[in-house]
């Protein structure tokens, strides 16, 4: 098994606090290992002291392999690794989740062609309440970021990212999105391009937005299947929505680098409510994934 160094290197120490350092010197923890053991998107369903309950996809894409997986993790012990078993048809390639705001347990998942799936999770097993498109999503497009959030004036805003590469910046896409009807409005979109990686970039592997309209972007450097791989986190720009549902996107031409880590490619991020701190899973294709804690997040 090939094991990856780690390094975090805090950047901007007014945002982070001392505790960033503490959470992520607590090391990476393995969830399984091969290339179908990956993270590519995560979100938290509970918390139980120190132990955070969090529901994760995995990208793979053939019959018989795993697409979702519950993982029970406590800094510096061995998390708790369940798979979950997805009722009916398989979707394919799934990169990016988050919970549905005000509904316990429901989820919209994202595949890397835009489709995405409305879902229920009842303890082991999740149930498909509806598969949709993403409104303007591109056929030539590949998907990795997801967000939902509750953002004022009784809106929910949806964001996706399309990833980018080295020779092209990611495309982030914000709209309002009503949970009852399924349906979006208008919508608003900006790019973005990380300063850090540069080589075998991926613009964009994940983003989270906060109730306070707070843009966090991961961005990795994918040289192939046996990396190495390298990610930073950004303070990427903010999403403002108005009281008749109009939605706006500020991403800043120098976003602020949170953080690096060095080893490992950063696929999933999610925030504990209300806190500073959140977990962060990794896609490392052949050395498998890993999950781990930093302080990242807008509360």
């Amino acid at each position: 098994m090939i094991k990856k160094a780690f390094s975090v290197a805090l950047v901007g120490a007014a945002f982070l606090a001392p505790s960033a350092t503490a959470g992520a010197a607590q090391g990476w923890q393995r969830v399984g290992d091969g290339i179908t053991a990956g993270l590519s998107g995560i979100v938290v369903d509970g918390r139980h002291g120190d132990t955070v309950d969090t529901l994760a996809v995995r990208d793979n894409k053939k019959p018989g392999e795993n697409r979702l997986v519950a993982v029970a993790y406590r800094p510096g012990t061995a998390p708790q690794v369940t798979p979950v078993t997805w009722r009916g048809t398989l979707p394919v390639d799934l990169e990016a989740i988050d919970a549905v705001p005000g509904r316990a347990h429901e989820y919209v998942a994202l595949a890397s062609d835009g489709t995405a799936y409305r879902i229920q999770r009842e303890n082991t097993t999740v149930r498909v309440l509806r598969t949709f498109r993403l409104p303007g999503v591109s056929p030539d497009g590949n998907y990795e970021g997801f967000a939902l959030a509750a953002v004022g004036h009784g809106k929910i805003a949806a964001v996706w990212a399309d990833r980018g590469s080295s020779d092209h910046p990611g495309k982030l896409t914000a709209a309002e999105w009503n949970p009852a009807a399924n349906a979006f409005g208008p919508r608003d979109s900006a790019k973005f391009r990380a300063p850090y990686p540069k080589k075998d970039a991926r613009q964009i592997s994940d983003v989270k937005l906060s109730a306070e309209g707070a843009l966090t972007v991961s961005s990795t450097s994918d040289p192939g299947d046996d990396g190495p791989f390298d990610s930073a986190l950004y303070a990427a720009g903010h999403l403002s929505v108005g009281k008749h549902g109009a939605v706006r996107l500020k991403v800043s031409d120098t976003p602020k680098r949170l953080a690096t880590f060095s080893g490992h490619k950063i696929e999933a991020l999610a925030c504990l409510p209300k806190s500073h701190k959140g977990v962060l899973g990794s896609d490392d294709e052949n050395a498998g994934g890993s999950i781990t804690e930093a302080t990242f997040c807008h509360p």
